[in-house]
């Protein structure tokens, strides 16, 4: 994967502010690659500890790693069967808030 995807990926995620959520198609749309969601999951796999991997989600509002429920909930997100409650109003869509 390119190093510069995957800090491009980083920028964006670490903007996210927190109580809010992002997807991985956002993200990927963010930096240029709309079709590369995947890719962007891939990257936050392995992302430096200053980046808020457990803000980005998958697109149906569905946690992809169940471990970053402790995180999200500190931060006051509500979560009820790996799923994030009033996602579409706690979602931060880079293209919009950037």
């Amino acid at each position: 994967m390119d190093e510069i995807f995957k800090q491009q990926v980083y920028e964006v995620a670490r903007l996210i502010p927190k109580g809010r959520v992002s997807t991985y198609g956002a993200i990927a749309k963010a930096v240029g690659y709309p079709n590369h969601s995947r890719h962007v999951g891939k990257a936050m796999g392995g992302c430096p500890e200053d980046v808020p991997a457990h803000r980005v989600i998958s697109s149906s509002g569905t946690l992809s790693v169940p471990e970053f429920q402790i995180k999200l909930e500190a931060e006051g997100i509500v979560i009820e069967n790996f799923r994030i409650k009033n996602f579409k109003k706690l979602f931060w869509d880079p293209l919009n808030e950037i």
